[in-house]
């Protein structure tokens, strides 16, 4: 295997391992060992994956793309960003490193969970699944007019953006397949049964849909890029 390849999936892996862990060991922190109350959990929960996710998307951009996403990884092959092969790679490492990133997480908590995975019997369903389409809908959107636009913030703009999404969706804004497989195997309350997590990714793969039609229709003309003025 090519040595550039090499050090593009070890950086989704990587990426896909740390952005699993901030999503369920801030949880865990504040509602297990802190006592806090799920409100506090939650704001918490949404500052740690923000800035973590922009440190990772500093970290890794330059090697990877940094996408941690697999319907990321799909619109960029859509786009002609990354081929079949590396697309097809990058999912199933940014998967392996989601699992990773829960099995590290139980083993940084082993007092409160006394193993190194669990399945979720976590309930998340009805109209929480809109919150994927929605969640997923402008975080893929904002990537890809991020990328096209070549902005030099895209750390910044994505880490907030999931940030406050996580504090302005129903589901609390998974938004990211890896991420939903992940939480299925954990019993800590970050998690989600497994039922519910596959209609969460059927969700996100049509959130993710919607923003590549929208984005389209946005830039139907390939020469249109929008300049700092």
């Amino acid at each position: 295997m090519d040595k550039r390849v090499v050090s593009e999936i070890v950086a989704e892996f990587l990426g896909s391992m740390f952005l699993v862990m901030a999503a369920i060991s801030s949880m865990v922190l504040f509602t297990n060992v802190f006592e806090s109350n799920k409100a506090m959990a939650v704001l918490a929960n949404a500052v740690s994956v923000a800035f973590v996710l922009i440190a990772l998307i500093e970290m890794f951009g330059r090697v990877s793309g940094a996408h941690f996403n697999p319907v990321v990884t799909a619109v960029m092959l859509f786009e002609k960003q990354i081929g079949k092969s590396k697309a097809t790679l990058f999912i199933i490492f940014q998967i392996i490193g989601g699992i990773t990133g829960t099995a590290l997480t139980h083993l940084m908590f082993l007092d409160e969970f006394g193993g190194m995975l669990a399945v979720s019997n976590n309930i998340r369903n009805d109209y929480v699944y809109f919150g994927e389409v929605f969640g997923t809908f402008i975080l893929v959107l904002a990537i890809l007019m991020l990328v096209k636009t070549k902005s030099n913030k895209i750390s910044i703009i994505v880490g907030l953006l999931v940030g406050g999404q996580l504090l302005a969706t129903s589901s609390t804004m998974f938004a990211n397949p890896q991420v939903t497989i992940a939480r299925m195997f954990t019993s800590s309350v970050s998690g989600i049964r497994p039922m519910d997590g596959l209609i969460f990714i059927a969700m996100q793969i049509i959130g993710s849909l919607l923003a590549y039609a929208v984005y389209k229709l946005i830039f139907s003309k390939n020469d249109y890029i929008t300049e700092e003025q």
